[in-house]
C-alpha cells in the first residue's frame, strides 16, 4: 500500500509520518543461537539492505544483524531525495581528483539513481516514487553559481536533464519569494524512504536473507571466519560488512574518527488541499536550498508537506521538534502559519570531513561503507551493490570509491564535536548574513 490513506503505526520505529504511513512489514526475532553464513552484515539501513539483496541474488548465504528494527535509523527517517551526482559538487571533485575521476564519479552517481528506480520497479516497491528535484538559491550570490553549474553539467558532462530557472519562474513553481533562481533537475527522484527500505528488506527475504532484529553487535573479531557476537548469539561468517553509518558508536574505533554523527529534523503537515499543494510545489518536485544547513521539502503521497530544517550536534533532540522545524518552514512559506503540524521527528546521519563517502576494507574479508553526508538514498543503495561486487571478486568499481581519501576529523572522536560545532556556527552565521 502507498502512503496515501495509510494510518497504521510501524511499531518499534520513531513516531514519524513515515512510520505512520508504512507498508505492512514483518518483525524479525533476535539472534539467540550460533549461526553460520557466507556474509554477515551489521546494520539494516540502505547499505545493509542493498548489500544483502544483491549478495543473496548472487547466491550468497547472508545474515543481517540490526540493533533495532529494519530501517530504524536514517534510512527510515530522511527527506527521501534521490539526487544525481555526489554530495560534493563536480567542480570541487575536478579540483580534488581531476576530470577523469570526477567524470567517473558523476557516471556512478547517475547509475545510483537508476539503480534505485530499477529496484523499485523490479520489486514492485510501493513508495510514492516521483521524479524531479529543484535546487534553489537562498542568497543572491548563489544564483550565478547554480546557473554556471547547470551549464557546466550540460556542456562538460552531457547531462541534458538539468536547466537553470530565473527568479520569476522559480516563484511560479515554488510559491515563495525566498529564492533568487534555481536548477530544475528532471533526472533526480524522490520517494517515501521508509517504504523504500522495507521494500528492499522484503525483496531480500524472498531472496533468502536471514534478518535478526534487536540484535546489537557487542564486538567482533576478524579472521577466517569472522566471529560476530551479540548479547545472546554468535555469527560465524566468511565475510563481514559494517553498515552502521551514524550508529557505529564504539564498535570499530578505526572507522569512528572518519565520520561525525549529526542530528537532522523533519516535520509533516496535515494533508493540504490540492490548490494549496499546487501553490507550494507546482511541479511536485522535491526541493532543497543552498544554505549550509539546508532546508529540504516535498509533498507526500497524500499531499502533506514533508519539510526538513535545522540540525544539532549533541546526543539529544530538541524537546519540541515540531516547533523547532516549523520556524524554518514559515520563513519560506508564511502562508502555512495556520496549518496543523501532525508529525515531527529527528534522525542521526553521518557526515565526513570532505563530504565524500567513506568506503573500503579493514581486513581482506571485512568491508565498510559509511558517511553519506545527506546523500544516502542513492549513494548507500549503490554502495551496497559495490560491496556485493567486491565480495564476489570484482573489485574495480569498489576500488574507485575506496581510493578517494576520506580523512579523519582532527582530534578523532575526542575533539571532532567542538571542531564541528565551531565550523557549523561560522557557516550558520554566513547563512544569516546572506553571504
Amino acid at each position: 500500500m502507498s502512503a496515501t490513506g495509510t494510518v497504521s503505526k510501524l511499531l518499534g520505529h520513531t513516531d514519524s509520518y513515515y512510520a505512520a504511513s508504512a507498508n505492512a512489514a514483518p518483525s524479525f526475532g533476535a539472534l539467540e543461537q550460533e549461526v553460520q553464513a557466507d556474509v554477515c552484515i551489521i546494520g539494516a539501513g540502505y547499505t545493509g539492505l542493498s548489500s544483502a539483496l544483491h549478495l543473496a541474488e548472487a547466491g550468497y548465504d547472508v545474515v543481517v544483524l540490526e540493533a533495532e528494527r529494519v530501517a530504524w535509523g536514517a534510512s527510515g527517517r530522511n527527506g527521501g531525495h534521490v539526487g544525481v551526482g555526489q554530495r560534493k559538487g563536480q567542480e570541487d571533485l575536478e579540483k580534488m581528483l581531476g576530470f577523469d575521476t570526477a567524470k567517473t564519479l558523476w557516471d556512478l552517481g547517475l547509475e545510483a539513481v537508476d539503480l534505485v528506480e530499477d529496484l523499485v520497479t523490479r520489486h514492485n516497491i510501493q513508495c510514492d516514487l516521483k521524479r524531479g528535484i529543484m535546487h534553489l538559491a537562498a542568497k543572491p550570490g548563489d544564483a550565478p553559481d547554480l546557473k554556471q553549474e547547470a551549464e557546466m553539467l550540460q556542456s562538460r558532462y552531457g547531462y541534458d536533464k538539468i536547466r537553470y530557472a530565473e527568479k520569476d519562474e522559480v516563484r511560479s513553481l515554488v510559491g515563495s519569494d525566498s529564492f533568487h533562481g534555481g536548477q530544475i533537475d528532471s533526472g533526480s527522484l524522490h520517494l517515501h524512504p521508509l517504504n523504500y527500505a522495507l521494500g528492499l528488506a522484503e525483496a531480500a527475504v524472498k531472496a533468502g536473507v536471514r534478518f535478526y532484529e534487536h540484535s546489537r553487535v557487542t564486538d567482533y573479531t576478524g579472521g577466517n571466519p569472522c566471529v560476530i557476537r551479540t548479547a545472546k548469539g554468535v555469527v560465524r561468517a566468511r565475510n563481514l560488512v559494517l553498515a552502521c553509518n551514524g550508529y557505529l558508536g564504539k564498535l570499530e574505533p578505526r572507522l569512528a574518527g572518519k565520520i561525525m554523527p549529526i542530528n537532522n529534523f523533519v516535520l509533516a503537515t496535515e494533508p493540504l488541499s490540492d490548490d494549496l499543494a499546487q501553490e507550494l510545489i507546482a511541479n511536485d518536485y522535491a526541493l532543497q536550498d543552498t544554505l549550509f544547513v539546508i532546508n529540504y521539502w516535498k509533498l507526500s503521497g497524500d499531499n502533506r508537506l514533508v519539510f526538513g530544517g535545522g540540525e544539532n550536534y549533541s546526543s539529544r533532540f530538541p524537546q519540541d521538534i515540531r516547533s523547532f522545524v516549523r520556524k524554518y518552514m514559515l520563513r519560506i512559506y508564511p502562508q502555512l502559519s495556520d496549518t496543523r503540524i501532525d508529525y515531527g521527528w529527528g534522525g542521526t546521519l553521518a557526515i565526513t570531513l570532505n563530504r565524500m563517502p567513506s568506503i573500503g576494507r579493514l581486513e581482506p574479508n571485512v568491508y565498510y561503507s559509511q558517511g553519506y553526508s545527506g546523500h544516502g538514498v542513492p549513494t548507500a543503495t549503490f554502495a551496497g551493490k559495490l560491496l556485493s561486487e567486491v565480495i564476489a571478486g570484482t573489485e574495480e568499481r569498489f576500488d574507485i570509491l575506496s581510493r578517494i581519501p576520506t580523512p579523519s576529523f582532527p582530534g578523532g572522536t575526542l575533539l571532532r564535536w567542538p571542531g564541528l560545532v565551531a565550523g557549523m556556527l561560522y557557516y550558520s552565521l554566513k547563512d544569516k548574513l546572506g553571504r
